[in-house]
Order: C-alpha cells, then structure tokens, then sequence
C-alpha cells in the first residue's frame, strides 16, 4: 500500500493548493457571508432601524476587512494578489445576483456585473500599485550591490 493513498475524485481538489486560489475562497466566503447578513437584517428585520448607521458601518469595515485579506496577504506578488482577489470578488458577486432574484429592487443602482468591475478595476489598481513597488525594491537592492568608487 502506498505512503499517500489517493481516493478516487481527489484530483477535482487539487486546485486548492495554490494558495492564491484558496486565499480567494476564503475572501470570497466572507465577503458573500457579510453581504448576505447585510442585506438580509437591513430588509427583514425592520426591529433594528434604528440602527441603520451603524449596522450600515459595521458592515462595511467587515466588507473592507474581507475584500483586502487578498492585497495583505499577497503585497509582493501582485501575480497572486490580483488571482486571490478576483477568485473572492467573483463569489460576491454571485452571491450579489441571487441576491438581486430575491431581493428584486436591489439591481435597480448596480448589476452582478457592474459589482464585479468595480471590484475588479480596486484589485488591478492594487496589484499594479505592488508591481510597481516591487520593480523599484528590485532595482534599489541591485543598484545597492554596486560598489561606487
């Protein structure tokens, strides 16, 4: 019998071993967790009204919180932060679109596809910000190994 046994069906999971991938999956899980509690308490839990700004902010510090775990996690490999980024936006947006077919009035500001560009266009933006940062990291380390004479 072999050291690592295999069962059958264990290649459909490989690609949670690149932790690019998984790092968005578990951006992407929290961010559709938040959103969806969000929207739900805001629409079916007339109760708490009163409290509208601050489950409001609250739930957009949680939503930040989540959205940059990707950008923190990957900000010298901008490769990997924009894969882990999409991978967990992609899932929120999803989640927004059945959202949107319960919640009907919520596409009337946004569409599934406008959330996605929007999340989108914020993680190119920060993997280009981390690209170029490592570009000049990489230039001053080698032009700090000259010697000057």
């Amino acid at each position: 019998m072999p050291d690592t046994m295999k069962l059958p069906g264990f290649r459909w999971f490989q690609f949670l071993r690149n932790p690019s991938i998984r790092m968005g999956i578990y951006a992407g899980v929290g961010l559709s967790l938040v959103f969806s509690a969000w929207v739900t308490i805001a629409n079916r839990v007339p109760v708490l009204e009163s409290f509208a700004l601050a489950r409001n902010i609250g739930a957009i510090a949680a939503l930040c919180f989540f959205a940059s775990l990707p950008t923190l996690r990957f900000f010298r490999n901008p490769g990997e932060m924009l894969v882990s980024g999409l991978v967990g936006w992609t899932m929120l947006s999803c989640t927004y679109r059945i959202l949107c077919a319960v919640f009907v009035l919520l596409q009337d500001r946004y569409s599934a596809f406008h959330v996605f560009m929007l999340g989108a266009v914020v993680y190119l933006i920060c993997a280009t910000v981390s690209w170029i940062g490592t570009i000049i990291w990489r230039a001053r380390m080698a032009d700090g190994t000259h010697t000057h004479h």
